[in-house]
């Protein structure tokens, strides 16, 4: 909650009407490091909003997230899906298992090589998801509720151009 009397931290930092606290130096949209900080603090967002949709469901959000890769066709290793939803293999092999023992996912043998096990989700899951899709669209869609159209293009296009950049190493 908003505080007037909170409005400088001290003088390095001040916390926003939104809770978030800015370095000064963040504040400043030429510093280092302000674009790298306001996307950070847009994934806590929506970190926070996920989790508190999720929550009844049981579910966290890397749950959820590595519930979503497994929607595309071709099932994964617990490697490839843990690449894939942003977390550590040990991680995502403690969310396989409690993932399957709920029955949203299966794990099964890979039929050209039997020393891989591959992992697909179940229908199950895939109702799961789709009972979700919609709550999940409208989390999106307040997200970039004041942008026009163009922005929004604008705004998918520089994050895919990001995300392109950081892919490539050196």
């Amino acid at each position: 909650m908003w505080h007037p009397w909170r409005e400088n931290v001290n003088e390095y930092g001040r916390l926003g009407q939104d809770g978030a606290v800015t370095s000064n130096r963040q504040a400043e949209p030429d510093q280092p490091g302000h674009m790298l900080y306001l996307v950070k603090q847009v994934e806590q967002a929506i970190r926070a909003h996920l989790d508190d949709l999720l929550r009844p469901l049981g579910l966290t959000t890397d749950q959820y997230t590595a519930l979503s890769v497994l929607e595309q066709p071709n099932d994964l290793t617990s490697a490839e899906l843990a690449r894939r939803s942003f977390v550590r293999p040990q991680t995502m092999h403690e969310m396989i298992t409690s993932l399957d023992q709920r029955g949203f996912v299966e794990r099964h043998r890979d039929p050209g090589n039997r020393r891989i096990l591959l992992i697909r989700l179940t229908a199950k899951g895939r109702e799961m998801l789709e009972n979700y899709d919609e709550q999940v669209e409208l989390l999106q869609e307040r997200m970039v509720a004041t942008l026009s159209a163009r922005k929004r293009q604008d705004l998918r296009d520089a994050l895919a151009a990001c995300r392109q950049s950081l892919a490539i190493r050196d």
